[in-house]
């Protein structure tokens, strides 16, 4: 017959596979009109709900091929990202995703981690 000291592991095994989840919500349009600047806005959501993550150490980015562009924090709301990125006149389309640096809360210090969304696409039109 199983012990409890033995049983209780395999209780708690769910709640640790339930973990934390996180997602990353794209909102930007999937189009936009082609800007002299060359310089495009993009924006994306973060929400988690791991309890050990330290809000005040989320860097965010946009990663495009090996380049990665600064995220700044949109005012007034909360875990909303923005960022413009530059894309040359002769290309149609930009593919890119958003990373997610941050430190959680840890035995006996603070550990990194990150959070990459899917790959995502944003097509350039001419006027």
């Amino acid at each position: 017959m199983l012990n409890t000291k033995h049983l209780l592991p395999l209780l708690l095994l769910p709640l640790l596979l339930a973990g934390c989840a996180s997602t990353v919500t794209n909102l930007t349009t999937r189009q936009l009109p082609r800007n002299p600047s060359g310089l495009y806005p993009v924006e994306a959501r973060w929400d988690s709900n791991q309890q050990s993550l330290r809000r005040d150490s989320i860097k965010a980015y946009v990663v495009v091929g090996l380049e990665s562009y600064p995220m700044q924090r949109t005012q007034l709301t909360v875990n909303r990202w923005e960022a413009v990125v530059p894309v040359p006149k002769s290309q149609r389309f930009l593919n890119y995703r958003f990373k997610f640096d941050y430190l959680y809360n840890a035995v006996p210090a603070p550990r990194a981690d990150s959070k990459l969304s899917a790959p995502l696409e944003l097509e350039i039109v001419d006027k």
